[in-house]
């Protein structure tokens, strides 16, 4: 999956423009939502010198994204692009409801994704036989 990974409140408590300390559990999180193939994408208010900093805070503690503020690192931004990033999870403070912790939310993400495996599965299985072959059924 994709997952857009707000900054300021998510993985460090709220403190802009300084840095604040550590989410209990953020780092750890999001390095194992690393592992298992989820592709993690900094998507913060922050921008120039501050969103440098919240890069290398992460960088620091063993993060790194596959974008910041973009969908793919390559993207140029200008006025003409949405600044809205795509994503299948966005984890963000500002959620309804606040922030749920990290211990939640990798409850949350591991809970659906074996489902959303199967599902995912199921689904292609019946593209490859084909649509016709699945009304004859």
């Amino acid at each position: 999956m994709i997952i857009a990974v707000d900054f300021d409140g998510t993985i460090v408590e709220h403190e802009y423009p300084k840095i604040g300390k550590t989410k209990l559990y953020a780092f750890e999180t999001l390095k194992e939502l690393q592992k298992q193939g989820h592709q993690l994408i900094m998507w913060t208010y922050r921008a120039g010198e501050y969103e440098k900093k919240a890069v290398e805070f992460c960088r620091e503690n063993g993060l790194e994204f596959y974008a910041v503020n973009k969908n793919y690192p390559e993207e140029v931004f200008d006025e003409t692009i949405s600044r809205k990033i795509y994503a299948d999870i966005y984890i963000d403070d500002r959620n309804v409801g606040g922030f749920l912790g990290w211990s939640k939310i990798w409850q949350i993400i591991n809970e659906n994704s074996e489902e959303t495996f199967l599902q995912n599965e199921k689904e292609q299985s019946l593209k490859k036989r084909g649509f016709l072959s699945f009304l004859k059924k």
